[in-house]
């Protein structure tokens, strides 16, 4: 549960590149996500290759950190597994929170770079990795050691609770 209160988003990495056996932890986390009916609709693209972390900044404008990190994650759903229609979208965002917060417990720097519903980002991603059709990308997970600390954040907000009605 500390992993939870301390996840701060990491986007400045050191050189060490993260070890693939650390990867696979991240994906299984990922793969434990709830998911409607099961359906289980994701699918993860790992990308380490400098040349493609390169490309993302220039149509992503907020993936400069993309250059520095070890790894990425793209988070992506198998239109073709839905039973529920709609409900990949938070399927792919709990294992998505599942990944960063196991890369947190794993002393990892991470950040969730949002793509869908953003079809800019959406039709280049899927361009530059050349996704099948069907093939939805859902967000970009940066992976590194962290070269920056971040103290955790108190972000609870008892102005946002409501009891049995608004």
């Amino acid at each position: 549960m500390e992993a939870i209160f301390k996840r701060r988003s990491i986007r400045k990495y050191s050189s060490e590149k993260v070890p693939e056996e650390l990867i696979e932890k991240i994906l299984r986390a990922g793969m434990a996500a709830p998911s409607a009916g099961n359906e289980q609709p994701w699918h993860f693209i790992i990308i380490n290759d400098k040349d493609i972390l390169h490309e993302i900044p220039k149509f992503h404008p907020y993936s400069q950190m993309l250059k520095e990190a070890s790894h990425t994650i793209v988070v992506c759903s198998d239109q073709s597994l839905l039973k529920y229609q709609g409900y990949w979208v938070q399927d792919c965002a709990a294992a998505t929170e599942n990944m960063l917060l196991m890369a947190q417990d794993l002393g990892l720097g991470a950040v969730w770079l949002g793509v869908y519903p953003t079809e800019d980002r959406v039709k280049a991603l899927k361009e530059l990795l050349s996704l099948p059709e069907g093939i939805t990308p859902f967000c970009i997970i940066s992976l590194g050691y962290p070269g920056e600390t971040k103290e955790p954040v108190d972000r609870f907000n008892p102005d946002r609770i409501h009891r049995n009605k608004w």
